[in-house]
């Protein structure tokens, strides 16, 4: 199921198109933030789809017939992108366990590129909602090496898929890895992706533009 939250307008879309901009993305802080609103507001989205029970709560004047969630999610994200994404996620699931991996293109010569998996600390997954965020989907291979290495921990009763800008050559590749059971929630949708990988007309690499550039060597 592919979720794409720019077809109706919002704040959301306008949060998406100052990521995008270049006069505005530059502002690190501003451009982080945006990312940890948008986690926010998919968070709050994400949420209607959960199980809810009625749980009696005790007031200073009386009782009252909550709604309470059954479960609290296992929030994921990608190393280093992700962390603005993931902390808007924990703002509203506070109660939610944590996962972190370290996934990126090592490129090779010919411009052609691999997925290094470096580093994954994870709880148990089985049974539990797992959210993974990134905030782009290209070309998909890093985000599927990620999730076949988060479902070494068990298996999850949903999963769902974050990202703020997402390829549809991204989407449909993970679709075909893992089925139209997992959910795929994007602030926007774009058609391109250049030869080397890069989402069109996106909005540039969004580690950096988040913390800086970093070497290449």
């Amino acid at each position: 199921m592919i979720t794409n939250l720019s077809t109706q307008g919002s704040l959301l879309t306008e949060w998406i198109s100052e990521l995008r901009n270049i006069d505005v993305q530059n502002n690190r802080l501003r451009f982080r933030r945006n990312l940890e609103r948008i986690g926010e507001a998919m968070a709050y989205e994400i949420s209607k789809t959960f199980l809810w029970q009625e749980q009696e709560i005790q007031t200073p004047l009386g009782t009252h017939n909550s709604k309470t969630l059954i479960n609290h999610p296992v929030l994921a994200t990608i190393l280093r992108a992700g962390l603005p994404l993931h902390n808007g996620f924990l703002n509203y699931f506070d109660r939610a366990d944590n996962a972190f991996i370290s996934a990126y293109r090592k490129h090779r010569r010919d411009g052609s590129f691999e997925i290094s998996l470096e580093y994954l600390s994870c709880p148990s997954i089985d049974n539990r909602i797992l959210i993974l965020c990134d905030p782009m989907l290209a070309t998909g291979s890093s985000l599927v090496a990620a999730l076949r290495s988060l479902l070494n921990h068990g298996t999850p009763s949903n999963i769902h898929i974050v990202c703020a800008i997402a390829a549809t050559e991204g989407i449909e590749y993970v679709i075909r890895e893992f089925g139209e059971k997992i959910y795929i929630w994007c602030g926007d949708i774009d058609d391109e992706l250049t030869a080397k990988g890069y989402i069109v007309p996106g909005l540039g690499d969004a580690g950096d533009l988040a913390f800086g550039p970093k070497s290449q060597f």
